[in-house]
């Protein structure tokens, strides 16, 4: 019988910025910088704060800067960037530092621009919509927003993610099949950018179709952070929202959700029992991924651990305020467990929502390790199920005896709803079609075990998608990768012999047109890393 847990975690599923109003268009750097700012904090080697700087969460990257300047106004922002393009030296710009690659942190990089002070949360009332620094992390913003205004925006489970990245790659989370991406929020974005002859502006770009910089925010919408400039803040406000009460500009969040966490140790699953939920867990997104679900309140994630010690772990959240709330997730359990021999009963317990985020985001053991994590990640979108095969491949590599970790996991996580209600031109997020994502994920600690875990997730993957040159191509059954969890092995041709190229997986007929973008805002290419738009 599955056991139920009595925490639910994440992993175990495994000032700055003033709020007033800015004009639409482009500041010069005089108009930028008209009241001298007050000089960024610059932190170089000889600093004991450097160590810990110049790297971020995953440990498996870091760099060698001159300097990490901790900006904490746009003005800052430009003073810094300026610098750096006038001595001609390389930056990258961090937010909260959760990059699975070698983005922010790299050998090549001179200057770390750091938004993170950049964190204020405030409502604008000439955008009706609310400011919002890139440097904000998840769980600040969820608070500000709840606590003042009674809403929310979709984001992720994790509390300290920066939305600097967060929402320029998509951002999804538990809200999202009934309210969309973070990125269809966006109502416009502050950003510095650095033109053909050197000079350094400050760019507001909205979603108005009658703004001429909309394509600087459509390609924000998605487009992934580090192609184009520095986001120093983002306005949020749902497309469909009127009026100029606050509460009305974005989601509300449910009064309080049910929650439900049941473990299923590798004892009670077997090869078939296995591919049964994990079948049943597609198919049931696939026919409840519309927004006339009744279920499109629902959210479920189905994570499986590597080894002896793992199994399966089922997270469910459904808005405890629907009346059908017990009966949602009792059919939703019979559905999942049909067939596996697994008692079709879920735990549940109702925990209002605000504390729902911060027990989903902070109970993980992972967390502990934030400090010394290293990590790797690829991802595929999904319109289906897996194949006889891939399930086959899944269970012997999550049971091999030869290899042990429980951090290395399969994690699939619900999509559809509201997401697919948005054309995939809308925005530069190109998978509205896709019925939930599958994370293939690997934490460890120790340097000298790199190439033991990435051996594994390489392989899993590899084999995964051995049909489609070792990556998920889009095809009927499959839809890319997702930039938020940016994995370098899709630019190697030893890992990707699809002939498929990576921006393809990420981003599918919508590259062109961000290259287009780049072009227009970043001529010089001045912001770049491994995997950032290239110039067309």
């Amino acid at each position: 019988m599955p056991r139920p847990s009595s925490e639910i975690s994440r992993r175990a599923l495994m000032t700055g910025v003033s709020a007033l109003a800015v004009a639409e268009g482009v500041l010069s750097p005089t108009d930028a910088s008209a009241a001298p700012a007050a000089p960024s904090v610059s932190v170089g080697p000889g600093d004991a704060r450097y160590a810990e700087l110049a790297t971020g969460v995953n440990k498996r990257w870091a760099a060698t800067p001159e300097a990490i300047r901790l900006v904490a106004s746009t003005e800052q922002v430009v003073q810094a960037v300026t610098e750096a393009v006038r001595a001609r030296k390389r930056v990258s710009v961090r937010s909260g530092g959760h990059c699975y690659a070698d983005f922010v942190h790299h050998p090549d990089t001179d200057v770390i621009i750091d938004t993170s002070a950049l964190n204020g949360i405030a409502y604008d009332p000439a955008r009706n919509a609310f400011a919002i620094g890139a440097g904000a992390q998840l769980g600040q913003i969820y608070e500000a927003l709840y606590k003042e205004w009674g809403v929310t925006i979709p984001g992720g489970a994790c509390l300290t993610v920066g939305i600097g990245g967060h929402a320029s790659g998509g951002g999804f989370g538990p809200l999202t099949r009934r309210f969309g991406l973070v990125a269809d929020h966006i109502e416009a974005v502050e950003m510095v950018v650095v033109d053909a002859s050197g000079r350094v502006r400050t760019v507001v770009a909205s979603r108005a179709p009658s703004d001429p910089h909309r394509d600087l925010w459509w390609a924000t919408a998605g487009g992934g952070g580090g192609s184009f400039g520095v986001i120093t803040r983002y306005w949020f406000r749902s497309p469909a929202a009127t009026g100029t009460t606050p509460g009305l500009q974005l989601p509300a969040p449910p009064r309080e959700v049910l929650v439900s966490l049941t473990e299923i140790p590798w004892s009670r699953l077997d090869a078939p029992s296995m591919a049964r939920l994990v079948r049943n867990f597609c198919a049931w997104h696939v026919d409840n991924g519309a927004t006339s679900s009744p279920f499109i309140s629902l959210s479920g994630y189905l994570l499986m651990r590597q080894g002896a010690t793992g199994g399966a772990a089922l997270f469910t959240q459904v808005d405890g305020t629907d009346p059908d709330a017990d009966r949602l997730l009792a059919d939703y359990a019979a559905a999942l467990t049909a067939g596996t021999g697994l008692t079709a009963s879920f735990p549940s317990r109702r925990v209002p929502w605000l504390a729902s985020t911060k027990l989903l985001g902070t109970s993980s053991p992972v967390l502990l390790y934030d400090h010394t994590l290293r990590s790797a990640v690829k991802t595929a979108w999904l319109k289906g199920s897996f194949t006889d095969a891939q399930l086959a491949v899944m269970y012997r590599h999550l049971t091999r005896t030869d290899y042990s970790n429980p951090n290395a996991v399969i994690s699939l996580n619900g999509g559809g709803g509201r997401t697919n209600d948005t054309a995939p031109d809308a925005t530069a997020v190109p998978h509205r079609d896709a019925a939930l994502i599958a994370l293939y994920e690997n934490f460890w600690i120790d340097r000298r075990e790199d190439d033991k875990h990435l051996a594994w997730l390489r392989d899993l993957y590899r084999e995964s998608f051995q049909d489609t040159g070792g990556v998920p191509v889009p095809n009927d059954l499959t839809g890319g990768c997702y930039i938020n969890d940016p994995d370098p092995d899709l630019s190697d041709p030893a890992w990707n012999t699809s002939g498929v190229p990576w921006h393809t997986l990420y981003w599918r007929a919508n590259y062109a047109r961000l290259q287009q973008v780049k072009a227009r805002w970043d001529p010089t290419d001045f912001f770049r890393h491994s995997q950032s738009i290239r110039l067309p």
